[in-house]
């Protein structure tokens, strides 16, 4: 699985970006996990089912049926932004778009996690100590999917 990660605020050039980041993830045959919300979430589930993948969504609270349309799988965990845990912790490589705090504390797990983190219109976090940056960045879709594919 890739996460995708990102505000749940509504946001058309950002949303633009998960779409296709979400199509290009169900094309190459991966299986999109996220937070399964409103915002990025749900324009990258959007993306990944219009293409033919299979979506998944650890939700925050207590009911499966908050997800967004998109979601195929609903995890409902009642863990608040513990879930952001579950998030990382299921995917092979994160895919930050945008994104406020809540997506900030998915890349920290991520790293934490030894999981890569690849951004696109994200946070910048500078480099560990031997250079390599903290996350990848990417300038499109395209990209950010090769780079978090490399790592799956």
């Amino acid at each position: 699985m890739i996460a995708v990660c990102g505000s749940a605020a509504e946001n058309a050039r950002l949303n633009a970006l998960a779409e296709e980041v979400g199509r290009r993830i169900a094309l190459a045959g991966v299986t999109l996990v996220c937070g399964g919300r409103g915002g990025v979430m749900t324009a990258a589930c959007r993306g990944a089912m219009q293409a033919g993948g299979l979506t998944v969504g650890i939700l925050p609270g207590d009911e499966p049926r908050a997800a967004n349309p998109f979601v195929q799988v609903a995890i409902a965990t009642g863990a608040g932004h513990a879930r952001n845990v579950m998030i990382v912790q299921s995917a092979a490589a994160v895919i930050a778009i945008g994104g406020e705090y809540g997506t900030l504390s998915e890349i920290a797990i991520a790293r934490k996690c030894g999981r890569r983190v690849i951004g696109l219109e994200s946070w910048e976090l500078g480099n560990e100590a031997d250079g390599i940056p903290r996350i990848l960045p990417a300038h499109t879709p395209a990209e950010a999917v090769a780079l978090a594919l490399q790592h799956t």
